[in-house]
């Protein structure tokens, strides 16, 4: 596995993890990132995948919840949902990572980690998303500038 996508898969751990028990996102990060073994520089990546989505989980979902309406957020198997959250999160949020390659490493994470239906079911998803690029960060970047200002 690519260094990159061990990363992914590290940060999808973490939000595995705290959605499915609710812990500290703190200690779960500082727990994974301890047994992972990673580089510094993907350390840093994690971090920034595990701080950025967090915060905005919700909003996320919304978009998700629209890009798959057969399914009703709460019946996407959480393992799914942060696939889906980590990509979107990369290519409108953070926006330094290629759609095709986000799309890419979600469906290498939906094999690896999902069931035998989430490859296709999470392509299927952010390639909806996908297409709807630009509307998507623009919403983001409202919700940024909307946050700070309250701050």
């Amino acid at each position: 596995m690519k260094p990159r996508t061990r990363a992914r898969g590290t940060a999808l751990q973490i939000l595995y993890e705290i959605d499915l028990v609710d812990h500290p996102l703190g200690t779960v990060l500082k727990h994974r990132l301890d047994d992972a073994e990673l580089e510094d520089r993907l350390v840093d990546f994690v971090s920034q995948i595990v701080r950025g989505i967090w915060p905005i989980r919700l909003h996320l979902d919304q978009f998700i919840a629209e890009h798959a309406p057969e399914w009703p957020l709460d019946q996407i198997a959480i393992i799914d949902r942060n696939i889906l959250r980590i990509a979107l999160w990369e290519f409108a949020v953070k926006n330094d990572t290629p759609v095709k390659v986000a799309i890419n490493e979600a469906v290498e994470l939906a094999k690896a980690y999902g069931s035998e239906s989430s490859p296709r079911f999470v392509n299927g998803v952010l390639g909806s998303l996908a297409a709807r690029r630009n509307e998507l960060r623009l919403s983001f970047i409202e919700l940024s500038s909307t946050s700070s200002s309250e701050n």
